[in-house]
């Protein structure tokens, strides 16, 4: 039996050495509640805490999460400040997510932001993907192990110049829908999308162990406005577990929605709103945070914040770095020094930002949306929008001087900047094949048999949930000439073809086409129809549905009889065309609408690229099957993004769908081209 001194000794001695362990944790992640620290506590908390580094003993004190007090963030009952930075997990090649998130903490973030895009994540009704570059909880794990928090704004509308703002286009198929409301064929489905949402997202919330310290309620709802009870819906449906008092009211009044989704989905951090300064009152929802979106700093915005809610911390939820494009349009492009200026200032009111952009990606496929202001105007495949770091990941101007005051603001050493991965320039690419798309329609493609016209949405495939994104062709007999006119019933474009003669185009601003007489007998009138993107922002979300929307007229007759050919484009389809006899060599001069093939070969190991198509007019590229995205002889952009991750050593095979005039050649470059640029006022 040890004497009692020897166990006084082993007590005192085990309690010393907790005292040094409790000392350590809270050296390196509660700086504050020591008496001294090495800096002030004001620059100490700008930090995150380390969540990479966090052990399960070191999870006894979440508990609190993200809260909002004496208008002031707090972490875990301690002063925080958010240093955030927008970049989406689906505008990124999964091989990349982890060097941008590196980046993010050189710069000095400690909090990553996404949108989550509902019509990637349910493609078909009742069919959800959450796997590849789509691997959600991947990503938020990832950004977790890479010392970031995350804002997780789920939508289920995101805007994000992203096709119908993320919404899925099979919704609508139903003629009386009513998106973003209440409207009962809206709410359902979005109830079986955050039902399966949840599922991936509420593991991960701090609360659990998991790095997600706030979640958006909606987005930019202010501006839409159209159904008063539509952002309480969405609270229930998404995130309340903390009863509001309108929640206690409707369960004393005999409602259960409330404890539904309390016991349902289980969100339990905070929640916010995001909203630009015209619509921030009218996007409020009690129980959620006001946050406020902008560019200019205008005297007394952030204090109009404090009008709308008092007592609590400012947070700028979208600062924007830059701005996206429009196919017509210049490249736009914002002052570094005027955007630090604006940053610093928002700083020294105390309030939190999110850098939106902070690493913008590409728009790949057919993703892109439009804008529809005084005219629709489609936005480009790039999503540069001159942010922090560009399209590829490279660093700006922006991101050093970013770098260099928020060091200055956190007082602290900043991670070193990862390396900047090389760029190749393969050179001039032959496209030596072709195959003209009338040969591939018997090859590849049944039609479908309408008497009217039928748009995209509303054709019977993809399990009944409609074309979502691609071209359409219309095919009908006509007898001979005359004034053809489409009463606006054209979305967005139409290639007119009498037979395979090109005869003109329609689209919102051409309404109708003259169509030549010919000899005596039937002659095909085709019509290819191009959905260029669904508008992503304003009051026409209802109304974005492609093809042709309605009757379109010969001679003051409306035309019957259609066949009815799908070219949305998908991966199969991509592969079955490799297949197909009828490949040509390519001669001096053709017209399309036709695909175009060639192959890069590469004899080391793959580096991003940037495909220039000078020479050829419209259309889309695939690399190995992959849809890089559109091109537009128009502009701005003049060259499409091709990641390194995407090609293989020795052959790689490149498809192009050229509308119009081909050329013969593609140039790989090691630098991109995204236009001529004008600054943003």
């Amino acid at each position: 039996m040890w004497p009692c001194g020897g166990r006084r000794q082993r007590r005192l001695g085990g309690a010393a050495l907790l005292l040094v362990l409790l000392w350590l944790l809270l050296r390196r992640y509660y700086p504050c509640l020591l008496p001294v620290v090495s800096e002030p506590c004001e620059n100490a908390v700008l930090l995150r805490f380390n969540w990479s580094e966090l052990t399960p003993l070191g999870l006894w004190g979440r508990t609190l999460g993200l809260q909002t007090e004496n208008s002031q963030f707090l972490l875990e009952g301690m002063p925080f400040r958010i240093f955030g930075g927008s970049m989406h997990y689906f505008r990124v090649p999964r091989e990349y997510w982890e060097d941008r998130m590196l980046k993010m903490r050189a710069c000095g973030l400690n909090t990553l932001t996404t949108y989550v895009p509902w019509n990637l994540h349910e493609k078909e009704r009742g069919k959800f993907d959450f796997s590849k570059n789509l691997d959600l909880r991947a990503f938020l794990s990832l950004a977790a192990k890479n010392g970031l928090w995350v804002i997780l704004r789920p939508g289920p509308y995101i805007c994000s110049e992203w096709d119908l703002g993320g919404l899925p286009s099979w919704l609508l198929q139903d003629p009386e829908m009513q998106l973003r409301t209440t409207y009962k064929g809206f709410t359902e489905a979005v109830d079986a999308y955050f039902d399966r949402l949840m599922r991936v997202v509420v593991p991960l919330q701090y609360k659990k162990g998991g790095p997600i310290i706030a979640v958006q309620v909606e987005n930019e709802y202010g501006s839409y406005a159209k159904d008063p009870n539509y952002m309480t819906y969405v609270k229930m449906t998404s995130a309340t577990v903390v009863l509001s008092t309108s929640c206690k009211r409707t369960i004393l009044m005999g409602g259960t929605s409330c404890v539904q989704a309390l016991l349902n989905r289980g969100i339990v951090e905070l929640l916010m709103t995001s909203d630009n300064k015209n619509g921030l009152s009218f996007g409020l929802v009690e129980g959620a945070l006001a946050t406020v979106n902008f560019q200019k700093l205008e005297p007394g915005l952030l204090k109009y914040l404090d009008t709308v809610q008092k007592d609590q911390p400012k947070m700028v939820m979208e600062y924007w770095t830059g701005w996206f494009d429009n196919w017509g349009g210049p490249h736009y492009v914002f002052d570094a020094d005027e955007m630090v200026n604006t940053v610093a200032s928002i700083l020294k009111t105390g309030a939190s930002i999110n850098l939106y952009m902070f690493h913008g990606g590409t728009n790949f496929g057919f993703m892109s949306g439009a804008l529809e202001a005084d005219e629709y105007k489609s936005d480009v495949t790039s999503y540069d929008y001159d942010a922090v770091l560009t399209e590829a990941g490279d660093y700006t101007s922006k991101f050093f001087k970013l770098r260099q005051l928020f060091s200055m603001v956190i007082g602290q050493p900043l991670p070193l900047p990862p390396m900047i991965e090389s760029k190749a320039s393969y050179g001039a690419i032959l496209l030596h094949q072709y195959i003209s798309l009338w040969d591939v329609l018997p090859a590849l493609l049944q039609p479908i048999k309408s008497e009217f016209p039928v748009n995209m949405e509303n054709l019977p495939l993809n399990a009944s949930v409609g074309q979502p994104y691609g071209y359409v062709l219309y095919e009908t007999v006509i007898f001979g000439g005359g004034h053809l006119h489409t009463r606006d019933h054209v979305r967005d474009r139409a290639q007119v073809f009498v037979n395979t003669v090109y005869v003109g185009e329609l689209d919102y601003n051409t309404v109708e086409l003259s169509i030549p007489e010919g000899q005596q007998g039937f002659r095909q009138l085709r019509l290819l129809v191009e959905n260029r993107g669904r508008v992503n922002y304003g009051l026409a979300l209802n109304e974005q549905r492609k093809g042709l929307i309605g009757d379109v007229f010969l001679n003051k007759t409306p035309l019957r009889n259609f066949k009815i050919y799908s070219l949305e484009m998908k991966p199969s389809f991509m592969k079955s065309l490799q297949h197909v006899s009828g490949w040509s060599t390519v001669p001096d001069y053709f017209v399309g609408p036709a695909f175009f093939r060639g192959r890069l070969w590469i004899e080391q190991q793959p580096q991003d690229t940037f495909l220039k198509l000078q020479g050829w007019e419209k259309g889309v590229v695939f690399v190995n099957g992959q849809n890089l995205g559109r091109y537009w002889k128009i502009g701005p952009q003049e060259t499409l993004y091709l990641p390194g991750p995407w090609l293989r050593r020795g052959g790689n095979e490149i498809v192009i769908f050229e509308e119009r005039t081909a050329g013969r050649i593609i140039q790989s470059m090691d630098i991109p081209y995204l236009g001529r640029t004008q600054y943003v006022d």
